[in-house]
């Protein structure tokens, strides 16, 4: 696989290329004194190919499992270790057929400015510092409303402008340095010009946070708009999400103007102010401007919020999502002829609205364990890697990856072992809203139901609505309704009418698949360990980097135009969340707060400095 980077950081910063058992060789076999006839020279050249052939298979038999002999090479020079194909617990500094690790991958252009700002990083000073930019931007309610309307016509976002000035006053230098573009009124796009034609590279994060509901604020230890630091703790709406992720971001470009930095590659930081609800009047504004400014897939990269580091049994799992589900609210319609309840029909609206429910509910979609998933690949990592994983799972993953008889079995197994692998693996659906009637001696003329869908990696809109359709056309037949299904006539009937529809508008695909071979992945992983190797309280943990699926959506889903490498990653343990977000005592370790900007300075010094097209 061609190498997108300088020499320099195969051979300084990545490991040392060991031995690949894997990977079959041609040696020369000492020549001996035959006799030199067509038959002697036959008769040894069959013996040398036969020692050969067995020396190899015994190799690759011990090494890699006969049945992975077509996936056991992998490049050496910038894995974690040597080919290991054996169904057993890795160490991490032991690299896998299956889930590929980079080491650590150290600034070398810019090693000394890296070193002091790790020095920096570690002070109580720049600790206090961290702690008052997040404080006082929890202090700003940057609340986000499903029912917020558009930006110009709805007060309730006039509190960004609050925001801003808070931003402006604690990071004056960066206002000072990048250009500041506001996008929509409330987007913000930082721009750091690079002295390269290097393809840009864009960090995202996002300005505002869920509305912290009335009735239970005095049920937080702290107010929760109080940004207030207890010594341990930074208690407020949005600490972990999303302000965390957005303050250390500057906190890092902030370090770096401080020293001088100059990039050589085009930074973009974009930061949206509607995550929490829609994301049209924020990242949807934004993704269009980066397009319209830059071009179709003109970022090497993009990195916003998602998933994070996970301790299980010592070793440290960092879990960038590397896609998202899609998603389709179904709302299901149902019509017929009112009238007084004293004389009702068979069936009401809502009557046959509970037997088009219930059919739903009844017909479940199937999870399906894919060898081209992400699932899949999670999978893997963790059969790999994890001491907790069971080792009849652990062998039975590694066996699936070439006997579907065991990748089927595999499956099944996952799925009873815990209720996540149904979201992960298939389409989930979830009866959240229901509607109909208004006095009770009055038949209903309408009721309606709303059907959650968050869709398959593997699937899509146009098979889910596929799915819906099959799945309610013999009902609505059976009661004689007309069935309109997504715009379309499908059936018609006499007894009314049932529809089907996109709630809202919101239907969305599954994300682009980021891949995950040597380039802005591998980077992203060298990246995550060199921040811990360079971490006084982290540098004795052994990190193991693995692609996941996020069940939820992010911003990214409206940049998929610009960039082919999205990543949704925030670098803090969840430890280091007091009660998760979007809930009452939203709280973030203070400590977290320099380790996260000691990542973002690596990745941003590495991205700078690699030959990424």
């Amino acid at each position: 696989m061609a190498s997108n980077f300088p020499k320099s950081h195969h051979t300084s910063h990545m490991a040392p290329a060991h031995l690949d058992l894997c990977r079959p060789t041609n040696g020369r076999t000492p020549r001996k004194h035959w006799h030199e006839s067509g038959w002697s020279r036959s008769l040894l050249t069959f013996r040398v190919l036969m020692y050969s052939l067995v020396t190899i298979s015994l190799v690759l038999y011990t090494f890699c499992d006969s049945a992975f002999f077509p996936i056991c090479y992998l490049p050496r020079f910038w894995l974690a270790g040597h080919c290991n194909g054996l169904a057993e617990l890795l160490s991490p500094d032991v690299n896998s057929t299956t889930c590929p690790q980079w080491t650590a991958l150290h600034p070398t252009k810019y090693r000394g400015l890296s070193e002091d700002l790790d020095v920096a990083y570690n002070s109580e000073d720049f600790k206090q510092r961290a702690i008052q930019a997040l404080g006082d931007a929890v202090r700003v309610p940057t609340e986000s409303y499903d029912d917020n309307g558009p930006v110009g016509e709805d007060s309730r976002w006039d509190t960004f402008a609050e925001l801003h000035r808070v931003l402006e006053a604690s990071f004056p230098r960066i206002y000072e340095s990048l250009n500041v573009t506001k996008v929509n009124t409330y987007g913000l796009v930082f721009h750091w010009q690079g002295s390269t034609p290097a393809k840009p590279y864009i960090l995202t994060a996002h300005q505002d946070v869920v509305p912290v509901e009335e009735q239970t604020v005095e049920e937080w230890e702290h107010d929760p708009y109080s940004g207030y630091y207890d010594g341990t703790w930074i208690w407020g709406r949005g600490t972990c999400d999303d302000k965390g992720d957005l303050i250390r971001q500057l906190l890092a470009i902030d370090s770096l103007l401080k020293q001088g930095f100059s990039p050589a590659r085009t930074l973009i930081l974009s930061y949206g102010f509607d995550e929490e609800s829609k994301g049209i009047e924020g990242a949807g504004h934004l993704a269009r401007y980066l397009e319209e400014t830059y071009g179709r897939d003109s970022f090497a990269l993009l990195l916003d919020e998602g998933d994070l580091y996970t301790d299980m049994g010592g070793i440290v799992f960092a879990t960038p999502a590397t896609s998202e589900k899609g998603y389709l609210d179904v709302k299901i319609t149902v019509s017929t002829l009112g009238g007084h309840s004293s004389v009702p029909p068979s069936h009401t609206s809502i009557g046959l609205l509970s037997r088009f429910i219930a059919a739903v509910e009844d017909n479940p979609h199937q999870a399906s364990l894919s060898r081209r998933g992400t699932p899949f690949a999670t999978t893997q990592c963790l059969a790999a890697y994890d001491p907790a994983y069971p080792e009849d799972l652990r062998k039975l993953a590694r066996k699936a990856v070439a006997d579907d008889a065991a990748l089927k079995v595999l499956q099944e197994r996952l799925l009873a072992s815990d209720p996540l692998y149904k979201a992960m693996l298939g389409t989930t659906q979830a009866v959240d809203l229901i509607e109909g009637g208004v006095k009770v001696n009055a038949l209903p003329e309408r009721a309606s139901a709303v059907v959650n869908h968050r869709i398959a990696e593997h699937s899509s809109v146009a098979e889910l609505q596929q799915h819906m359709i099959d799945l309610l056309t013999p009902l609505a037949t059976k009661y004689d309704l007309a069935l309109v299904a997504f715009g379309s006539n499908v059936t018609h009937g006499n007894a009314g009418q049932v529809v089907l529809s996109d709630f809202l508008g919101t239907a969305l695909e599954p994300s682009p698949v980021t891949p995950t071979g040597y380039g802005p992945w591998a980077l992203l992983q060298g990246s995550i360990k060199a921040a811990f190797e360079s971490s006084p309280t982290r540098n004795s943990s052994k990190v193991v980097v693995v692609p996941s699926l996020s069940i939820g959506n992010t911003d990214t889903q409206f940049y998929w135009n610009l960039t082919k490498h999205i990543f949704r990653f925030s670098p803090s343990f969840d430890t280091d969340r007091f009660n998760g977000e979007h809930t009452i005592n939203e709280a973030f370790r203070a400590d977290s707060l320099n380790e996260g900007v000691r990542f973002y300075t690596k990745f941003i010094l590495n991205v700078d400095e690699s030959d990424l097209p």
